[in-house]
């Protein structure tokens, strides 16, 4: 982790123009062919829910401005965000949330964290929680189209929250392709739609990628 002089910040004064506002937050949803992580994750036995959050975790981390957060009251660039996702166990209708480091590897980050959900048993780890997270979530029975996020209005540090929010619902099939919508609520201090667009190239990079192995 570093801090940024906000001085000398080429984005200092939209940072503080957005820092100005009572609700910095926004939300933005883009359609994703999905069709080769699909067949990549069936192909191992693997889960697609699983698979998409590391894909989407990762590709984040190739984006600067996803990075950024208030430590202290100053803004500082962290090394690295890590997914925390809601799940279910079978049978049950009370969601819990999961939260562990992503890894190098998707086939891994799947295994262990399909393990991880299994044995978990509280709703959430507190300890786990940190503003170096992504929150993910998916409404598979539901095809989503859009999205907002709770947040604490009433909390007087609410516009320093930077954890992006990442969800998705039911993939449609079209012309033997898979398409999902990803909706992403992220702050505007930060993050413009410049960035969303370098993070969906990102990801679509790194769904391309496995098929050469990298």
């Amino acid at each position: 982790m570093e801090f940024i002089d906000v001085e000398t910040w080429p984005r200092r004064e939209v940072f503080q123009h957005f820092s100005s506002v009572s609700d910095p937050f926004y939300a933005i949803c883009f359609e994703e062919d999905v069709t080769e992580v699909y067949r990549y994750v069936k192909q191992r036995g693997l889960s697609f829910y699983l698979g998409m959050v590391w894909l989407c975790n990762e590709a984040i981390n190739d984006v600067e401005n996803f990075r950024y957060a208030i430590r202290d009251g100053r803004v500082a660039l962290l090394d690295r965000r890590e997914p925390s996702f809601t799940d279910m166990h079978p049978g049950s209708e009370i969601f819990h949330i999961v939260t562990l480091p992503a890894g190098p590897s998707l086939d891994a980050f799947c295994r262990a964290a399909a393990e991880k959900s299994r044995a978990q048993k509280a709703f959430l780890d507190q300890k786990s929680e940190t503003d170096e997270l992504v929150y993910f979530s998916s409404t598979p029975g539901l095809a989503l189209t859009a999205l907002t996020n709770e947040f604490d209005r009433a909390d007087p540090n609410m516009k320093d929250d930077t954890v992006p929010r990442v969800a998705w619902g039911r993939f449609a099939d079209r012309d033997g392709r898979k398409y999902l919508t990803l909706c992403l609520e992220v702050n505007h201090r930060f993050i413009d739609g410049l960035h969303v667009t370098r993070f969906a190239q990102a990801l679509e990079r790194r769904i391309a990628a496995l098929n050469t192995g990298l």
